[in-house]
């Protein structure tokens, strides 16, 4: 089952006022159908920099892609599954395609879910365990442990019996 984010966006009322705009369950969610488990939560996500704090439209009502639009970005949760319950049995294209990434798959990989965006991305686990594969190396990445990838070829691994929820804001950036 995926995990409920509790979003809170502020904003400001017609007197430039601060106000609360939302205060509930994250709605902008999309579970991988080939991958069971793996779940994108997107919270909030800005179209450029400088960013708009204008108007109060909730800028995570669209559909949820894997990477951010030109120079903007993108904060999410994502949950990832135990290998145990997907790999070997999930098509990556789909899983991609899905998210509207099939151009960011690297199919002379061994590792299906191996991948590369124009991004950079700052990691944070906020629960459980996961190892972040590269192509020549892997290192596994706990609790409170950050990550800054950025555009490279990765992919990720839950070698344990329990998800691993990471939080991730990624960067549009120039592909390397």
């Amino acid at each position: 089952m995926v995990e409920k984010i509790r979003r809170v966006i502020t904003g400001h009322d017609e007197n430039g006022k601060s106000v609360f705009i939302v205060d509930g369950d994250a709605a902008a969610v999309k579970e991988m159908a080939s991958m069971p488990g793996l779940a994108l939560t997107d919270i909030w996500q800005t179209g450029g920099a400088p960013a708009s704090n204008a108007g109060n439209a909730d800028a995570a009502d669209r559909p949820v892609v894997l990477e951010p639009p030109a120079n903007g970005t993108i904060f999410r949760v994502v949950e990832f599954p135990p290998d145990s319950r997907w790999r070997g049995r999930a098509d990556a294209r789909d899983a991609f395609g899905s998210i509207g990434a099939d151009h960011a798959t690297d199919d002379s990989s061994d590792d299906p879910m191996m991948h590369k965006t124009a991004t950079v991305d700052y990691l944070l686990v906020l629960k459980g365990e996961i190892w972040a594969i590269l192509d020549d190396s892997e290192v596994c990445l706990k609790q409170g442990d950050v990550m800054v990838q950025r555009g490279t070829n990765h992919s990720w691994s839950v070698r344990t019996d329990e998800p691993c929820l990471l939080a991730a804001v990624l960067v549009s950036a120039e592909p390397v």
